[in-house]
């Protein structure tokens, strides 16, 4: 065994060797470095084991291979590209919304060059980061005035903390969602200074329940928009026109959070979210939405209503902290122009579009995929099937969307879960989900051109799975 270790190659002769791929060139040295030596310590520990018996393995020819394998799996970057097979249009563990064509280029643009971010060009001072989406915001929702913090979340505490700090804040106990990641409202309020008051039932709440629990300490009414759940049945909620009528009377500002915020409707009005521009309409103080979800932007807390209190809330010290960066703000101004054009914004948009895509679209995009993942790999068995696609990031909980899955069977002796493994593993990692023991693929979540990168690193896991015994 002793000898087995002298037959172990060098540092320099392995690094060498390396040095002719082009795809490790350009990897840090310090990181190369770190990970062959991380390579011939596990050599080490197989000939201490006994996998390792001979020279002849030990020979760099022999190892190159493997080792090859090695850097490139532990080189990858950790945070990178995904393809979305679930299904999930806004799917939260896989980054949300994908950004527009148009908004891309303006991140790069924004990322490669100087900007005028806080530069008025009129003047030649400085001047506010807002000001480049307040008036697209301001013409799209009908509200005064608009501001943007980081996401919704911020926007709840800063509007809660801007209107009631140390004050009490009214809303219906069937409205206290949690909104993912164990964060519940009550808790982003309890953080914004502002102390709760919960009024009516679960399943029903009134306008008197709002009316007996106002107090002179009372500093706003609350709605919060139930995005990611339904109560059904024996149910009564109080509609904004209701309570913007009650905080007129009271000289109290009612405020709704919106959550997933759309500004369309999709399906002639069948997925029936509230858009912001009716809740706007219908008098509401202050609207808080995010830019990442049905919106189809960037990662955003978007700030619209009544020009009295958004110059409060932009005066909050918080607001700083809060604030967005040059790369989001980019984004969302191209995101928003789209909007500008209601008759092409749902093809411009990639998350309007996935929502819009009809069930007769699918399935022919489906009968493509299986066609190529079956003419590619005989050995899978592919079929396609009637399935359901889902909204995600909250928005439309209990709306499928009808599609059309690609199944595939794996072939004798393997199982599905270990397609499952090895697809995560693959570059791009396909994400997707198992049904009826079958790998399904949903491609309403795939681009057209995502087709045939699919097909590779579906023959890479295939490659890659071992043959159960």
């Amino acid at each position: 065994m002793s000898n087995l270790f002298r037959h172990l190659p060098s540092m320099d002769s392995v690094l060498d060797a390396l040095s002719g791929h082009s795809s490790l060139a350009e990897l840090p040295r310090p990181m190369l470095r770190e990970l062959v030596t991380s390579f011939l310590d596990s050599l080490r520990q197989d000939i201490r084991s006994g996998a390792i018996q001979s020279e002849d393995e030990l020979q760099l020819k022999a190892l190159l291979p493997g080792l090859i394998a090695f850097v490139r799996a532990q080189s990858r970057p950790h945070f990178r590209r995904v393809l979305n097979g679930t299904g999930v249009v806004i799917h939260t563990n896989l980054g949300r919304s994908i950004l527009a064509p148009e908004a891309m280029s303006a991140v790069a643009d924004a990322c490669a060059n100087y900007s005028n971010l806080e530069f008025d060009l009129k003047t030649g001072e400085r001047g506010s980061r807002y000001s480049h989406v307040e008036q697209l915001l301001c013409k799209l929702t009908g509200a005064e005035a608009a501001l943007v913090v980081n996401n919704n979340a911020a926007a709840v505490m800063i509007v809660l903390g801007t209107l009631a700090q140390n004050r009490e804040v009214i809303v219906s106990r069937g409205q206290l969602v949690e909104i993912g990641g164990s964060f519940r409202i009550p808790d982003v309020m309890e953080k914004s200074g502002a102390r709760l008051v919960e009024v009516g039932a679960t399943n029903r709440t009134h306008p008197q329940d709002y009316e007996q629990a106002i107090t002179e300490n009372t500093g706003a009414l609350l709605r919060v928009h139930c995005s990611n759940f339904r109560i059904i049945g024996f149910t009564k909620e109080v509609h904004a026109e209701e309570l913007v009528q009650i905080g007129r009377r009271h000289n109290i500002p009612v405020f709704e959070d919106l959550g997933s915020g759309s500004l369309s409707h999709f399906y002639g009005g069948e997925l029936d979210e509230p858009t912001v521009q009716e809740t706007v309409a219908a008098g509401v103080d202050v609207v808080s939405f995010s830019g990442d979800k049905v919106l189809g932007g960037p990662q955003a807390g978007i700030i619209v209503g009544r020009r009295e209190y958004i110059e409060r809330i932009k005066h909050n010290p918080l607001n700083r902290a809060m604030r967005i960066d040059k790369m989001t703000l980019a984004a969302l101004e191209a995101t928003l122009r789209l909007y500008l054009d209601e008759n092409s914004v749902k093809a411009k948009v990639p998350t309007l579009r996935m929502i819009s895509a009809t069930a007769e679209e699918l399935e022919q995009r489906a009968d493509v995929l299986s066609s190529l993942v079956a003419e590619r790999y005989p050995q899978l068995s592919v079929s396609t099937a009637p399935g359901q696609s889902r909204v995600g990031g909250g928005s439309f909980p209990e709306r499928n969307l009808p599609t059309t899955l690609v199944r595939i069977a794996t072939p004798q002796g393997q199982h599905v879960d270990a397609l499952r493994t090895a697809l995560l593993n693959t570059t791009p990692p396909l994400v997707g989900r198992i049904e009826d023991n079958k790998f399904c693929i949903d491609p309403r979540t795939l681009r057209d051109d995502e087709f045939e990168l699919l097909a590779e690193v579906l023959g890479e896991a295939l490659d890659a799975m071992p043959l159960s015994s």
